[in-house]
């Protein structure tokens, strides 16, 4: 082992952030590229559904990366959002579509006028690409490169304008000598032949010449949309609008070749706009749900841990060896944490407590949870250093207290910055249950609660959807069971209520 000081070894590694946004520059670095990600990268994948902190983002990023080997394929990518800071679409939250067809209107516009950007910087010059940029500029929609969100203003007040049928032939004036002015060329119909000889054009048209376009050139548009969960957090029904909008417009343009909606979303959000029924849902073909196996985590993990020369050096290891062996992996792990985060002989081995409890009620574990326990571990073991307790015994980088302490902070960003920021009507119920035992039956959360069995199993079925309860059957009936996640702010004890 190398004569490196255990302070500077803590010092000197970081296991990443818990957030994609927040390490988009290094992420490619230890990024794990699975099958998945194989199939999103190839083009198999069209949705990309998955829990919160499974990495959607992260994939997302990586294909901005990657953008000059997608180009070397023939793939132009544009994100359709801003990948940090103010959503683009948070602009529409006071001031929303006025129905899910204005919104279908506005989604096809702005796609457009993203598909018109990427003609322009690749210098594509075809009969259909000039037409293209000519209608949208004689629109008023294709001026500049302004911000996305004012963009999205810009393409909505158009669709305010021109959405109604009386619009279809109301963008065409004449001027006092009788020749056609058009103040609103773009239609969301297919026009007349009439009116088509004027010069109105449908929005689907436009999307078919600038497919053609990119296909004369070799060339596809790949249009990113991530953050919808955040962009539209605020208004539920407006989320629903937005999001079936959407995917109507998916369905309506599989047909073309050479233009891909490639869409990031909350597997919770897709079942909540789908559940009420909706057709669309058997176009969406080619989508996955992103999914971390045990082995696939630990990789994650060692990953991030050997993309430090620190930990390389104190461990004597190469990276390229270890990540090729996953044997070597799980040695690895051991080395670097204790056997037991608690002792004791019917205590979890640590990477066993990990997984158990960073695990919501879907019995599923993020990366994000397991990297913000990791790294907040080592955070609380350089403090433990520093104010003279000593650093881990032997090989070990973290101890079990510096770990168990590390769960208390994990636990509690999880509680408020995902289960009560983003579904505010269920905290005052999820309050109620501070100090109770952690295991429920429906009559003991109908006294919890004050409110009768059905309407307790209702609102208990919610929280199962949100993954904070995990529902559990055995010979004395159904019960709802808190995950070890979320037990330490509520102060839930082991065990099961009575009523």
């Amino acid at each position: 082992m190398c004569r490196v000081e255990k302070i500077e070894l803590l010092r000197n590694t970081t296991f990443g952030r818990r957030v994609a946004e927040d390490e988009a520059d290094v992420l490619s670095s230890y990024f794990v590229e699975t099958e998945q990600w194989r199939r999103i990268f190839g083009g198999e994948v069209d949705v990309v559904l998955g829990a919160k902190g499974s990495g959607k983002s992260a994939a997302y990023f990586l294909l901005i990366a990657r953008e000059n080997d997608l180009f070397d394929r023939g793939i132009a990518i544009t994100a359709a959002e801003n990948p940090r800071g103010q959503p683009a679409f948070a602009g529409l939250i006071t001031d929303p579509p006025a129905t899910e067809e204005q919104f279908q209107n506005l989604w096809k516009l702005y796609f457009l006028t993203l598909i018109a950007d990427v003609l322009v910087d690749y210098d594509i010059h075809t009969p259909d690409a000039d037409h293209v940029l000519e209608v949208l500029r004689g629109a008023k929609l294709h001026e500049g490169r302004p911000s996305l969100g004012r963009r999205l203003q810009d393409v909505l007040l158009y669709v305010r304008r021109y959405s109604e049928p009386e619009s279809l032939s109301g963008g065409l004036q004449f001027d006092p000598s009788g020749l056609p002015l058009f103040t609103g060329k773009i239609t969301f119909r297919e026009p007349s032949a009439d009116q088509a000889q004027h010069g109105l054009i449908s929005a689907d048209q436009l999307f078919r010449d600038a497919d053609a376009a990119l296909a004369e050139k070799g060339l596809s548009v790949w249009i990113l949309l991530d953050r919808l969960d955040v962009a539209f957090a605020a208004s539920p029904d407006l989320e629903a609008n937005a999001l079936r909008a959407l995917f109507r417009v998916y369905a309506d343009n599989l047909a073309l070749a050479n233009v891909k909606l490639k869409i990031f979303l909350r597997d919770d959000i897709w079942q909540r706009i789908t559940r009420p029924g909706f057709r669309e849902a058997s176009h969406v073909t080619g989508q996955i749900t992103l999914a971390w196996d045990r082995g696939a985590l630990l990789n994650l993990l060692m990953r991030r841990a050997l993309s430090n020369p620190a930990v390389t050096e104190f461990y004597e290891c190469d990276a390229g060896e270890v990540l090729s062996d996953f044997s070597e992996q799980e040695a690895l792990f051991e080395r670097i944490f204790p056997e037991q985060v608690e002792l004791g002989s019917n205590r979890s081995k640590t990477w066993n407590w990990m997984i158990g409890h960073t695990q919501d009620g879907t019995t599923r574990t993020a990366p994000r949870e397991l990297i913000h326990l990791v790294e907040a571990a080592r955070l609380r073991e350089i403090n433990s250093v520093e104010v003279g307790r000593g650093a881990p015994e032997g090989e070990y980088m973290i101890s079990g207290p510096s770990i168990k302490s590390a769960l208390e902070e994990v636990s509690k960003v999880r509680l408020e910055q995902t289960v009560y920021a983003e579904y505010p009507e269920l905290r005052a119920r999820i309050q109620q249950l501070d100090s109770a035992k952690a295991e429920q039956t429906v009559e003991s959360l109908a006294t919890i609660w004050s409110v009768t069995p059905e309407q307790a199993d209702e609102m208990a079925q919610r929280l199962v959807e949100i993954g904070f309860f995990e529902p559990r059957t055995s010979r004395l009936g159904k019960t709802y069971w808190v995950p070890l996640l979320y037990r330490g702010p509520l102060r839930l004890t082991q065990g099961r209520a009575r009523a």
